[in-house]
């Protein structure tokens, strides 16, 4: 199936070598009726798959090719050759007529003849026609036309260009005749990627085709010139890790087939907004200085120049990833000194349009650091508030560390990041040093500043389970003199919501129930109102522990409500939903369904760092230990428990559930035997925790295992009467009337035994 040589391009060289084969679009072309359209930029593989496609099906001899040459003006040269390569094809070497050039060849008159030369056929055929773009002759493009509606359902037509076709199909459209394929259908998935390096001998591991594939993304061009490029490397591996729009075969292709062709205007409007992640035409005029950019970024997405609009409207655009490499690369080559220049108008720009990430970064970029500390101070708790703590953390990461070390704010929001990412010491330790020295500067910025400190000083507070000064610090925040300052932060009413629901769980840790369950669902309420799933998600994982003292059923509807709004907003795997899982897990737990209480347990484990969060950690080690409990595992236990105690030992204001995890520990250590242990535990409580009833519990437990019914029965006594306190007696008290069962039935009284284990 060689394509006509008269109108061949360069790109009939792509007509021959391997074959990759891609199902589902080859199934679309079988199932093509009249006319595929195979729209996309260079490199896509257009010509790779039709070629693929003619060959995996053998249909070589019936399919016939042409390719236009640049700039095809010529219609009797174009017409020509598709006439040459229709007689090219066993079908139709006899039925089409040969015809050679000269100065009054009607080329109506030659479609004319083609349509009545195709009458006679009867057996399927192809014409193939590539870089249709390049015809630009009008009247060529209406007799193409006329041959496409008028031709026998005999022929079919693959029509394969760089941008939208100038040909009135739409009727085909209408009728179901028309078959397009574009630019994302065309990208090569790993599979598929996979399969094409093999047939270019080269083997790459699963991470690094991954990577290849992810860096072109899927485009064709890329992907076999990376192909090319390793063919003999010695470390193909580290060779995708560096692939880039500078490797030199990628950029010699899109500087010849892309940039270059590109008019003074549009390459200077491609390069200069080569800096940016994603530009709009307003943007892309202030950076050239000219105007009508948002008409060219459109005119370059519909010729395929490897700009993508990110809008249904088309007003934000991007560059594919290599071509925005290239971009950036030849600019640094060309116009290195307006680097600087070009940043600082990009962060203006995006900080007067109230794009604050991207201002920050072109504001670091342009290495205006007081504008770039600026923007990040005022949204820092905004970005955590909306789930975006990496990107906070990702641009605080970029300021030199004296920048940070001379401004007060930056070194609280290290001291806020630390946090956010597990180191409380270091936290409390980049706090000390933002406080260090008196607050100075303008009066707006001082404010600022201290409700900046106030939020870290609560955080803090809250993690260490400290409820004085969690209480201290959420009464100053909620202080009516606070709400400008917040409002300058990007906070206002959230500033409330935080507060209320950090309250809330300090006191739930601390057993205030009735405080912690009144400030819970307040701070659910209000964030739901200012529209803060972050914080509402939070809220709920915690309220739905206090609801396990009531109804199990309340507890997980809450718990499921978290679980269901961190999915919807992509926080699955984020801590805020691990603790969720956490609370379900729990439930179940003491539900008794053992088996989705580990799954769930599992899930909160992978991705809620203990260390970061102690006291939900404490939770998450407790429950996973009653389960090993449950489970018969009571080395595991052991462990679990162990490590709750250290988390408590951080803690400042004593865990609500330390003291049940104490008493679960003493029953374990006298499962497996070791009394002595317990006993010696047990003396060096003091006597408030002596007398909880769940120390009791543990204690009767120890005296039953050492045959002294009668102590194990007084020291349930005050359990079993609700004289000693009990911080969850819906679950206690069974446990308590079942030992005491076990007591009375010991020492002979079987009534009392019975009479117990009905309670």
């Amino acid at each position: 199936m060689p394509p006509s040589h008269s109108g061949v391009s360069s790109a009939a060289s792509a007509w021959t070598g391997g074959v990759v084969s891609r199902g589902e679009l080859f199934e679309r072309l079988r199932g093509a009726r009249r006319v595929s359209v195979v729209s996309a930029p260079a490199g896509s593989g257009k010509t790779f798959l039709l070629r693929s496609w003619i060959r995996e099906q053998g249909l070589e001899e019936s399919a016939a090719c042409v390719s236009v040459l640049p700039d095809e003006r010529d219609g009797q040269r174009f017409w020509l050759s598709v006439l040459d390569a229709l007689r090219g094809t066993t079908v139709g070497s006899t039925l089409v007529r040969a015809l050679s050039a000269a100065p009054d060849l009607d080329c109506w008159a030659v479609v004319e003849g083609l349509l009545e030369d195709l009458d006679n056929l009867r057996e399927p055929a192809w014409l193939v026609i590539d870089d249709l773009h390049e015809l630009e002759s009008s009247e060529a493009l209406r007799q193409l036309e006329l041959l496409v509606l008028r031709s026998p359902a005999e022929l079919r037509f693959a029509l394969l260009t760089r941008q939208d076709l100038r040909l009135r199909l739409h009727r085909l459209r209408l009728k179901g005749e028309l078959t397009e394929i574009r630019a994302g259908d065309l990208r090569f998935g790993l599979d598929e990627a996979r399969a094409l390096f093999e047939t270019a001998g080269v083997r790459l591991s699963d991470a690094a085709l991954m990577l290849l594939v992810e860096r072109t993304e899927g485009w064709a061009a890329g992907l076999r010139l990376a192909a090319l490029s390793l063919a003999g490397h010695p470390d193909p591996d580290r060779f995708a890790a560096e692939f880039s729009g500078s490797e030199r075969t990628v950029a010699e292709y899109l500087l010849g087939e892309v940039l270059d062709r590109q008019p003074d205007e549009v390459r200077r409007l491609l390069l200069r907004t080569s800096v940016l992640e994603r530009v709009s035409g307003p943007l892309a005029d202030l950076l050239t200085g000219d105007s009508g950019g948002e008409g060219i970024l459109q005119e370059l997405e519909d010729t395929g120049a490897f700009v993508v609009s990110l809008d249904a409207r088309r007003s934000w655009f991007r560059y594919h990833r290599l071509f925005a490499e290239l971009l950036q690369l030849e600019l640094r080559r060309t116009e290195s000194a307006e680097l600087l220049s070009l940043h600082a108008l990009a962060a203006e720009w995006f900080a007067d349009h109230e794009y604050p990430i991207e201002a920050a970064r072109h504001a670091q970029a342009a290495e205006k650091w007081s504008l770039a500390a600026r923007l990040l101070s005022d949204h820092w708790f905004a970005l955590v508030l909306n789930g975006q703590a990496a990107t906070a953390h990702e641009l605080l990461t970029r300021f030199p560390a004296k920048v940070v070390a001379a401004d007060r704010e930056l070194t609280a929001l290290m001291a806020a990041d630390q946090l956010n990412r597990g180191s409380l010491e270091e936290s409390e330790h980049q706090l000390a040093l933002a406080i260090r020295e008196p607050v100075s500067g303008p009066a707006d910025g001082r404010e600022r500043l201290q409700v900046l400190l106030a939020v870290l000083r609560l955080s803090i507070a809250r993690q260490r389970s400290n409820l004085p000064a969690v209480v201290d610090e959420a009464q100053r925040l909620l202080a009516p003199t606070q709400v400008p300052a917040a409002a300058q932060l990007g906070l206002g009413e959230d500033l409330r919501a935080l507060a209320l629901i950090n309250l809330g769980i300090a006191e739930l840790w601390a057993a205030r129930v009735e405080d912690a369950d009144r400030h819970l669902e307040q701070g659910v309420t209000l964030a739901q109102r200012v529209e803060r799933p972050y914080l509402e998600i939070d809220a709920l994982a915690h309220w739905a522990i206090l609801a396990n003292v009531r109804s199990f059923a309340l507890a997980m509807q809450r718990a499921d409500q978290a679980i269901e709004l961190a999915r919807r907003h992509g926080w699955s795997e984020e801590p805020v939903a691990a603790f969720a899982y956490a609370v379900l897990g729990r439930t179940r737990l003491w539900q008794g369904q053992v088996e989705d209480a580990e799954r769930l347990l599992a899930r909160a484990e992978r991705t809620l760092p203990a260390e970061i969060h102690p006291a939900a950690g404490l939770m998450l080690h407790y429950a996973r230990g009653v389960l090993e409990m449950a489970r018969g595992r009571y080395p595991q236990a052991l462990v679990a428990f162990r490590a709750a105690e250290r988390l408590a030992e951080l803690l400042v204001t004593p865990h609500t559930l330390a003291t049940r995890m104490r008493s679960h520990r003493l029953q374990l250590l006298v499962k497996l035997g070791d009394t002595q242990r317990a006993e010696q535990i047990l003396a060096e409580l003091d006597e408030q925790q002596r007398e909880s009833g769940e120390m009791r519990i543990a204690l009767a437990a120890l005296r039953l295992a050492q045959d002294d019914p009668q102590a194990a029965s007084a020291a349930l006594s005050p359990v079993v009467n609700r004289s000693a306190p009990l911080s969850n007696p819906r679950v206690w008290l069974v446990h308590a009337f079942l030992l005491e069962a076990i007591a009375h039935d010991a020492l002979g009284d079987t009534g009392a035994a019975a009479r117990s284990l009905e309670q």
